[in-house]
């Protein structure tokens, strides 16, 4: 895999759109994989989006779009046969992995590497990797397949614990089982939201957190570099805020980069990658670090990057896959992000409040596009840069709280 984009890399670039043209195919348009598709059109390279549905925000930007089933393993070949690229980007969980998988034992370039992509759609896979062949540490957890099982595993881990599918994506199944009372619902919210033939939860222990964050990792021809670390905010498994830097004693910070170096370098491949971290105590003395997930792509808290660092965690993903080197990595200013949701559903949304966001101090919006709106989708996000970090958080929920989604 590193030889293949490597040898990208050496070779001469034609123009898009040309026979020499180095095309990506991109697999999933929301609003990461249209950050994704802009870095890669400003380095020359013709992007293919492909998602499931028509017009989704990379695809207004693309040079082609494709609309399949990327579950539809048989879709999948049909479509890389076709359109021939260089790169096969997941920007997205759910796919057809094991065809992935094929398609890369066939020769494809898959990003970083089908088994990552694979590993970290389930979190079974990803959770076995980092606790039990790894030694990461983790918070408890059991899986279930049955009610019964399930009801077993609560038991076992107590309560509070938390519940999820093992598939799933953006929080979708996620509750905290706080009371008795809410076993039987949270069952079956993470059974019916998980994905595959036989859908399995995961009941972990819950762990008592200063904050959580991501550390954006890179793995590339340049070695593998650290971003500094991103705090954020989550809401039933969907982030709603994060900021940049988040304060950690440095042995913490030295424990969270040695723990995303050991799971990113056991995944492979080259391009960014999102380690997800728990951190328990206070950021005066050195903190109890927890491995929580990981993603083989840029990260949705990572969207503060746009503002806060030189090069955004998008660019820094198309530098590591396309073969080139990296650079160094600096922080401009403390930034944050706020996402913008809608509040309900409407096949026609529209934005009001966009002026009166912008005159909050170094603010910017970033509209996804997205052609339909259903109840807390993200639909756009506002950034802005501060001082301090609380003063960046305050001017990004200030910017977000303006805009308004209405049909």
């Amino acid at each position: 895999m590193d030889a293949k984009q490597s040898s990208l890399a050496s070779q001469p670039w034609g123009a898009p759109l040309s026979k020499t043209a180095k095309r990506l195919l991109l697999l999933g348009s929301g609003e990461l994989g249209r950050e994704v598709t802009l870095e890669a059109m400003r380095l020359g390279i013709e992007v293919i989006a492909a998602d499931a549905y028509d017009r989704a925000p990379a695809m207004q930007f693309a040079h082609r779009r494709q609309v399949i089933n990327m579950l539809d393993g048989a879709a999948l070949a049909q479509l890389v046969e076709a359109e021939q690229p260089d790169l096969i980007v997941p920007e997205v969980e759910a796919l057809a992995t094991d065809r992935l998988v094929a398609l890369e034992q066939a020769g494809w370039c898959v990003i970083p590497t089908a088994r990552a992509t694979r590993l970290t759609m389930d979190r079974e896979g990803i959770r076995r990797l980092a606790a039990e062949e790894l030694g990461l540490p983790t918070s408890p957890y059991r899986f279930a397949s049955t009610e019964a099982d399930y009801v077993q595993a609560v038991e076992a881990i107590g309560l509070p614990c938390v519940v999820k599918p093992v598939m799933s994506s953006s929080g979708k199944g996620q509750s905290t089982v706080r009371d008795r009372s809410d076993v039987a619902a949270a069952w079956r919210y993470a059974y019916e939201a998980g994905r595959g033939q036989d859908p399995r939860v995961i009941v972990e222990g819950f762990v008592e957190f200063e904050t959580e964050i991501t550390l954006l990792t890179v793995r590339s021809r340049s070695g593998t570099r650290f971003c500094p670390p991103v705090g954020h905010i989550q809401v039933s498994g969907d982030y709603r805020e994060s900021w940049q830097p988040c304060a950690l004693h440095p042995e913490t910070l030295t424990q969270c980069q040695q723990m995303a170096h050991k799971i990113t370098e056991a995944l492979g491949g080259w391009g960014l990658f999102g380690v997800e971290l728990f951190i328990a105590g206070p950021p005066d003395r050195p903190q109890t670090v927890y491995f929580s997930e990981v993603s083989p792509r840029p990260h949705d808290t990572g969207m503060v990057t746009m503002v806060s660092q030189n090069m955004s965690e998008f660019e820094l993903h198309v530098r590591a896959i396309a073969g080139l080197p990296i650079g160094e990595i600096e922080l401009i200013r403390p930034g944050a992000s706020a996402v913008i949701l809608a509040e309900t559903a409407t096949e026609t949304p529209q934005f009001t409040g966009m002026a009166e966001a912008l005159t909050v101090p170094t603010s910017k919006l970033r509209l996804f596009g997205k052609p339909r709106a259903y109840q807390n989708r993200r639909m756009g996000v506002a950034l802005a840069l501060g001082e301090t970090v609380e003063q960046a958080r305050d001017r990004a929920r200030r910017c977000a709280e303006q805009v308004t989604v209405v049909g």
